[in-house]
């Protein structure tokens, strides 16, 4: 059986996430919690194999919990939340999953099948580095993020910044695209270009930025704007406002 602690500080959220979980078989609910101090207290004493974990809550949220008990117990931890903005930082402290409410059936048995395969490893990586990073405080709390967490229905894709070939505005939002796919994220170019590392990508358009490892090609168009041929054979144009931004580094 998995020995599994539900955190959350909403009576309505605990009751269906358990209803759902005790249809499982090989799961066994041994304790809830509706907040922080009392989350660390009950998976400390418990020493649950798999906690669902809320992450806003009274008393600490959810990644002070974690803190709250890494010296002593580190389960399998799956973040659920109401909120998307929190995604990328669940995944940078190796969380095994991150599901949104409210939760259903068929998401958190995938997750489940996860879970099952993370208890069955002989080594807990995700165990491993998770202590590694709540040792050291908040995960990269100074660096460029190495990925973005892009919602995809009721899952999150994680994209490797090294993957994006270029990335296009589309209103609210921006698309990113790597490795054939189009992945769409709620945020602005100016926003996303503060995110990226400067010294790979550099905006050539007001509605484009490029990976400069994958421009293969620059020429002139003519009006003093260029051409950028990407190495999938892309064609985007430069405008002559942001050459400064790319020429000298191509």
């Amino acid at each position: 059986m998995i020995r599994t602690v539900i955190v959350d500080d909403e009576p309505l959220a605990r009751a269906g996430l358990r209803v759902l979980m005790e249809a499982e078989p090989d799961i066994e609910i041994v304790g809830e919690a509706e907040d922080g101090a009392a989350a660390v207290a009950l998976i400390t004493a418990a020493r649950p194999q798999l906690v669902m974990l809320d992450v806003q809550m009274p008393g600490g949220d959810g990644f002070e919990v974690l803190r709250g008990i890494a010296e002593t117990h580190l389960p399998v931890v799956v973040f659920v939340s109401a909120h998307d903005q929190f995604a990328i930082r669940a995944f940078d402290v190796h969380a095994l999953d991150y599901l949104l409410k409210p939760v259903v059936p068929e998401r958190l048995a995938e997750c489940l099948r996860r879970v099952r395969i993370e208890l069955a490893s002989e080594v807990r990586a995700g165990a491993q580095a998770l202590a590694r990073l709540l040792d050291s405080g908040d995960p990269r709390p100074s660096e460029l993020p190495r990925r973005f967490a892009v919602r995809e229905r009721d899952r999150y894709v994680l994209v490797p910044c090294e993957r994006i070939r270029s990335i296009e505005a589309a209103g609210n939002y921006v698309e990113l695209h790597a490795d054939g796919r189009t992945h769409l994220l709620r945020s602005t170019m100016a926003e996303v270009l503060r995110q990226l590392d400067p010294q790979r990508f550099a905006r050539i358009h007001r509605s484009w930025i490029v990976n400069i490892e994958r421009v293969a090609s620059v020429a002139p168009s003519g009006n003093g704007d260029f051409d950028v041929s990407l190495d999938d054979g892309t064609v985007l144009q430069m405008s002559r406002n942001y050459r400064d931004a790319l020429l000298p580094r191509v």
